[in-house]
């Protein structure tokens, strides 16, 4: 039976086959202004403000100094693509106004992946606590002004800083009463952002990333491990979920994507274990951090044990993330009647707002709202672990499980039964679903200055183009419709709803559930899809050299 209580950990579209009825008002804890629900949420990550970055200085001076000799190494006005830089002021501040004017009454919860301050890359003006907290003020107090005051809530999550207290009182208008201690502890908190209904788990994913030297990584024999620590209240908050019997779409959200070339092994494991035992709660992963569109599988075969594993996934990652990505997805099965669904999850990472090294982007998704009412490091030093699965024949694990190489791994500990239904939101389209999502981007930024401000124009989306028009499939009966994105929001050539094909629709997606996902990811690891192939690699880089 699929639970009531969902938890959306990506997001979600619409149905568009059937009318959409009258939305509802709600009540926004702990928002005083009654909203109607608008089936749309924002997506944004890595704004990355930067109050040296200076016009017109040298890019190889991190934007903050010094005139370069040649033109094309000087700062741009807005912001300076494909370089080091971070982001000017002016640009984060046209971004959010943008939003606020563009955006802010169309959203129903924002979904803020970190990261907001200016990397510490230029050893004459080293990075501070202090600024750090400055900065992240600065854009909380922002968020506030343009989403908070409205009753959207906003859920940030926390970039790399480990310092919790500062961002507890920072972040304290986002983070419910009840979850401030939990936050104290960790940096990771809950939401219900439409309350009984839609929920969001905001992780601290520093304790999983495996950069960060100052945690165990997860290791079975340390429980107290702050990566073991959070998987646990994690679980607890799932089950929790589950058995509420109440209609919850529940967003996880982190920073850092979960995968076997960002995370601890052991920690990857509890990660892809419990994405897997609550498939039929979770819709759906959303991360930043990368710099890269993209998105990927948890896969059940990663729970497997491959005793040649550890020499090769130690090995140093050479491979390009598109090229990894490629043959991930060629390996996948095909899709037949003895295929399961239920060993796949899906990871979304979101390219950032900073044009470092690309260009500036912010996603919005929308979801089904049709009838609704009311310290010791487990990798080896100076080697990076590729993104990967291992495929091939796994070795019997009940008899690995009792040698002492893998007895203390969380792969012979992990035996909880698994909880999934073809007819549960992430599979099949209903209240809740996932639906798709919409990218803008600043394609203009390098000639943009003071007199010639820069434009954000919808780069791609994942819709079928009839699926914008929800009045054309019913025959325009005249009854009111709910449009995934707004008309006047989309170029003109997708206004109109005779229009079947689109250079701005190249995944053509009926939706975002996990079926949707895996028959792209097969069509991608197809090499006859060349074209298709293409696009995914010009998305991916925005652009720059790597996406030609």
């Amino acid at each position: 039976m699929v639970p009531s209580y969902q938890l959306c950990l990506l997001a979600a579209l619409l149905h568009l086959t059937d009318a959409s009825p009258a939305q509802t008002p709600l009540q926004i804890s702990p928002f005083s202004k009654p909203r109607r629900l608008n089936g749309r949420f924002l997506q944004i990550s890595d704004m990355h403000p930067d109050p040296h970055y200076k016009p017109s200085s040298s890019v190889n001076k991190a934007c903050h100094r010094k005139k370069p000799k040649k033109r094309r190494e000087e700062a741009g006005y807005y912001g300076t693509p494909y370089s080091e830089c971070d982001s000017p002021f002016v640009l984060t501040n046209y971004t959010l106004d943008f939003l606020e004017k563009k955006w802010a009454s169309e959203l129903d919860f924002v979904i803020w992946t970190g990261d907001n301050a200016r990397h510490d890359n230029d050893r004459k003006l080293p990075r501070t606590p202090a600024e750090i907290y400055d900065l992240n003020r600065a854009v909380a107090k922002r968020m506030e002004e343009i989403f908070l005051s409205r009753g959207i809530p906003v859920v940030p999550s926390l970039g790399p800083n480990g310092i919790t207290y500062e961002f507890s009182q920072i972040w304290k208008k986002f983070i419910p009463f009840h979850n401030h201690q939990v936050f104290q502890r960790g940096a990771y908190y809950s939401v219900e952002v439409i309350p009984n209904e839609v929920a969001v788990i905001a992780l601290n994913t520093m304790y999983f990333y495996d950069s960060n030297k100052a945690v165990g990584g997860c290791l079975f024999k340390e429980p107290d491990d702050p990566g073991n620590l959070q998987f646990d209240w994690l679980g607890v908050q799932l089950k929790s979920y589950r058995n509420r019997g109440l209609h919850i779409d529940n967003q996880k959200l982190g920073h850092v994507p979960p995968s076997p070339g960002n995370y601890f092994p052991e920690c990857y494991v509890r990660y892809a274990e419990l994405a897997l035992r609550f498939q039929d709660t979770i819709l759906g992963h959303l991360f930043g951090h990368m710099n890269a569109d993209h998105f990927f599988f948890l896969e059940a075969i990663d729970l497997d044990i491959f005793p040649e594993e550890e020499d090769e996934t130690n090995s140093e990652a050479k491979e390009e993330l598109y090229q990894t990505l490629l043959g991930e997805f060629s390996a996948l099965p095909r899709a037949n009647k003895n295929h399961t669904l239920d060993e796949y999850a899906v990871v979304n990472v979101s390219p950032p707002v900073v044009p470092n090294p690309y260009l500036p982007t912010f996603r919005i998704f929308s979801y089904n709202v049709t009838g609704f009412d009311g310290a010791s490091g487990v990798t080896v030093q100076g080697k990076k672990r590729q993104h990967g699965h291992r495929r091939g024949n796994s070795g019997d694990k009940e008899v690995h499980c009792k040698t002492e190489r893998y007895q203390d791994s969380w792969k012979c500990h992990l035996n909880e039964t698994w909880h999934s239904d073809p007819k549960s939101p992430s599979r099949t389209n209903t209240l809740w679903s996932p639906l798709g999502y919409a990218q803008y981007y600043l394609p203009n930024l390098k000639d943009a200055n003071e007199e010639q401000k820069p434009a954000y124009e919808l780069e791609y989306m994942t819709f079928q183009p009839a699926l914008l028009h929800p009045e054309a499939a019913d025959g325009g009966s005249g009854e009111i419709f709910w449009y995934p994105i707004p008309l006047q929001q989309l170029p003109r050539s997708l206004r109109n709803s005779s229009v079947t094909e689109s250079k701005f629709a190249p995944y053509a997606m009926a939706d975002l559930t996990v079926g949707s996902w895996l028959e792209l990811g097969r069509r991608l690891g197809d090499k006859t899809e060349t074209a298709l192939r293409k696009k995914f690699r010009k998305y991916m880089y925005l652009g720059g050299s790597e996406g030609k």
